[in-house]
Order: structure tokens, then C-alpha cells, then sequence
């Protein structure tokens, strides 16, 4: 397993060691062990997954405040998507900043995205499952998002005219948002 920086510290791509042969591959996508060795001791409580069926849909930028803020291990099992975090900690020397990872079921990678930190996908194929795992539960009263196009944070989507929930389309821009995350 192999951790790879990204311009915003804390922020990792996976790649996990992928064996294959004649009858197809075989990975671990996580281990407890292989992740304390190289640095991450996150413990995760929970698995999501998430189906698209149009090419376009974006979901996100999606958090929760603390008291039950997560931190998420994303990866795409079907198709392709452009996996987006953003640092949205007050005082932070990289708030507003954002990275963009193309995750593949062909590619394998995961994104690691701590506490503090905005996350959204938008779907580059047809059909695409994501999942996810995170390390505190769902929480309805600490759940949070920001527009997908807040011009503050200026994440490059492409020429899109993306597919949104009625939530999305309706999530304030960061400076009204009341995220309690502090640097």
C-alpha cells in the first residue's frame, strides 16, 4: 500500500497493491496494519455506497461539523469519477484550497479526506458506484454542504451542466455556510 501527498497536507491518494493473473486480481482496499505503517490510524465505523446512473452528477461539497465531523476513505468501484476535496479550516495556510483526483475502477486509487476538509464527486461515466468509508456515523444535525460552484473556492469541473440533488443545488457558499472547523 502506497501513500501518495497531494497539495493539501493531509490529504492522500491510496494505492493499494493490486495482484492479478490469468483468473483476474486481488487487493486490499484496507488494512488496519498497513495503514498504521504508513502513517494513518484512522479507525473507520461505517461503509457507504452510492450509485450515479448519469454521467454529470455531482454530489457534494459535502461535510459534517463537529462534534461529528468524518474522515472519509473514498474509492470508485464502477466506472470514473473527479474526486474533489476542499480545506475549509479557518486559518488554514490552504483554506478554500481544493484538489481533484480522477478515481477509476480500473485506476484503483482512494482518496484519504480528513476531518476539516469539504468532499464532492462528479461523475465522468455512466453507471458509476462509489464507496466510502468513514469514521464517525451519519449525524442529520451536524450534516453540511457548500455550493459545488462556490466562486470563493473555484473548483474546475469542466464544462458540465451538472445533475444535482434539490440539497446541493440549495447549499450556501462558504462564507454563509456556519462550518465550525478551525486551523
Amino acid at each position: 500500500m502506497q501513500k501518495i501527498a497531494t497539495d493539501l497536507p493531509g490529504v492522500f491518494i491510496i494505492e493499494p497493491q493490486v495482484f492479478g493473473d490469468h483468473r483476474g486480481w486481488f487487493m486490499e482496499t484496507y488494512s488496519a496494519s498497513k495503514f498504521h505503517e504508513i502513517g494513518i490510524d484512522t479507525i473507520f465505523v461505517q461503509d457507504n455506497q452510492s450509485f450515479s446512473a448519469q454521467k454529470g452528477t455531482l454530489r457534494g461539497l459535502h461535510f459534517q461539523n463537529d462534534p461529528q465531523a468524518q474522515t472519509k476513505l473514498v474509492r470508485c468501484t464502477k466506472g470514473s469519477i473527479l474526486d474533489v476535496a476542499v480545506d475549509i479550516r479557518k486559518g488554514s495556510p490552504t483554506y478554500r484550497k481544493w484538489v481533484a483526483v480522477t478515481l477509476t475502477a480500473d485506476n484503483y486509487r482512494q482518496l484519504y479526506i480528513p476531518k476539516g476538509f469539504a468532499h464532492a464527486f462528479l461523475t465522468l461515466t455512466e453507471d458509476v458506484e462509489v464507496q466510502y468509508k468513514v469514521d464517525e456515523y451519519y449525524s442529520p444535525a451536524c450534516d453540511r454542504g457548500i455550493r459545488y460552484n462556490d466562486p470563493d473556492i473555484g473548483v474546475i469541473w469542466g464544462d458540465i451542466e451538472p445533475v444535482l440533488s434539490d440539497k446541493d443545488q440549495k447549499s450556501p457558499l462558504l462564507r454563509d455556510s456556519d462550518s465550525n472547523f478551525t486551523y
